[in-house]
């Protein structure tokens, strides 16, 4: 199993290191510290703390999201991987307009993109995807991007290659002084063939959050601290078929703080 931490710190490291070497490549990156508690999630242990490291970024021919989650049981061992864990993706993109330097604009989308995705975990915890990326121009909402994915799961629960569909945004609110922040994604692996080979279901995971922009409100500087909860949805989680031996519904809010940099 390759551990995916070294190579996503790397890549940070390099990503920073652009402006210097690179001049215009990189366009803006950010990035953000994030802590959870939440409660009655399920197949790992019911309650849950978790860190989670996010850099986004665009460049000349593209852009670039990853994400580190380390992951804290509340002193209970989950099996195999003991009382806290962890887990990345490293998700770059690259657009067809850029390269070449033509409009891929029709309808609402503004660009196409070749989508990639790179999933790993402690333990047998592996996947692989790639396809098509869209930006779509959506009246209000600050970004959507639609990926849709050819997945390969990979371990001793591999699954069919199959469809997997990405929608990805935010929206910002104007409250008082300060603004509420809506974005999440959701990934849902739409079609699983099991009569071929694998164990790997067909799921769905929601995962949008609401924040209030804190340090707007207190004169900190706005889009740098946040409030507020994220809320997780994931129907038949990790690919196990709810019908079985296991409840792999999962239906969890969690308290946030974010700190943006």
């Amino acid at each position: 199993m390759k551990r995916i931490i070294p190579t996503l710190l790397l890549g940070g490291t390099l990503l920073h290191s652009l402006p210097a070497v690179a001049g215009e490549w990189l366009q803006w990156q950010g990035n953000s510290l994030t802590y959870l508690y939440g409660k009655d999630f399920k197949v790992n242990p019911r309650i849950q703390q978790t860190l989670t490291f996010e850099h986004a970024d665009k460049w000349k021919y593209g852009d670039n999201f990853l994400f580190v989650d380390k992951i804290f049981y509340n002193g209970q061992a989950d099996r195999g991987k003991g009382v806290n864990t962890y887990y990345g993706e490293f998700s770059p993109r690259l657009s067809f307009g850029k390269i070449f330097d033509r409009k891929l604009e029709f309808g609402p989308v503004k660009d196409v993109l070749l989508a990639m995705t790179y999933e790993s975990g402690e333990g047998d915890n592996e996947a692989y995807l790639i396809g098509a990326g869209f930006d779509l121009a959506i009246p209000g909402f600050n970004y959507f991007t639609l990926n849709i994915y050819q997945r390969n799961t990979e371990g001793s629960r591999p699954g069919d290659r199959v469809w997997q569909i990405t929608p990805a945004f935010s929206y910002t609110i104007p409250m008082g002084r300060s603004d509420i922040l809506i974005d999440g994604y959701m990934d849902w692996v739409v079609d699983n063939d099991q009569t071929r080979r694998g164990t790997y279901h067909a799921n769905l995971q929601f995962n949008p959050q609401v924040k209030y922009d804190l340090g707007k409100a207190l004169n900190l500087g706005a889009r740098q601290l946040y409030v507020g909860v994220e809320y997780s949805y994931w129907k038949d989680k990790y690919g196990i078929d709810n019908r079985g031996n296991v409840d792999s519904n999962q239906s969890v809010t969690s308290a946030l703080v974010k700190v943006q940099f």
